[in-house]
């Protein structure tokens, strides 16, 4: 999912890669492929390998036809296709220095938005490793603060750090832990 006012998707996927700051060397899982902007640009910004989660084959075909998507087809990105959810239990503990949170909107894939999900993504992260969870804006017509769930549920999972930033959620796994 990415704004959809007053930015581009590839500059949305380039603030929530600069957000959580991606470094040479990091290794990154990415939730949500899309059209792989989020992991095109972590390769950017030097990440040696990127893992990117995408549930639905039909985006994977869009992005496979889309030139902006080319540099998906490096060696360093690894595209595998399911339920975030599930596949995220396959990877060991502390496997990634950067998990940046992608997810559809909250009706689609409430599941990637729970404290069961934030414990897994926990669980996989470095110590000292920061999440990005894109959220948007859901409710604010409704005057319901979908963020401030986010938040409180990120730090009943152990994060520390956490505020709002880019559109979204940035939390750090402690380092002791």
């Amino acid at each position: 999912m990415h704004r959809t006012e007053e930015v581009t998707p590839w500059r949305d996927a380039e603030l929530k890669v600069r957000c959580v700051r991606v470094f040479p060397g990091s290794s990154v899982l990415d939730v949500g492929t899309g059209l792989g902007y989020t992991a095109i640009w972590s390769l950017s910004l030097g990440s040696s390998s990127v893992v990117t989660i995408e549930r639905d084959r039909n985006v994977i075909k869009m992005a496979e036809v889309n030139p902006w998507s080319e540099r998906l087809s490096d060696a360093r990105v690894r595209i595998l296709l399911g339920d975030a959810s599930e596949v995220i239990e396959e990877f060991g503990d502390a496997s990634f220095d950067r998990v940046i949170n992608d997810p559809p909107r909250f009706a689609l894939a409430g599941e990637l938005y729970s404290g069961d999900f934030y414990r897994e993504i926990f669980r996989v992260l470095r110590p000292g490793g920061w999440l990005y969870h894109y959220v948007g804006d859901p409710g604010k017509r409704r005057r319901k603060d979908m963020p401030a769930g986010v938040i409180r549920r990120l730090k009943e999972c152990g994060f520390e750090r956490v505020r709002r930033a880019a559109a979204g959620v940035l939390a750090r796994k402690p380092l002791e832990v």
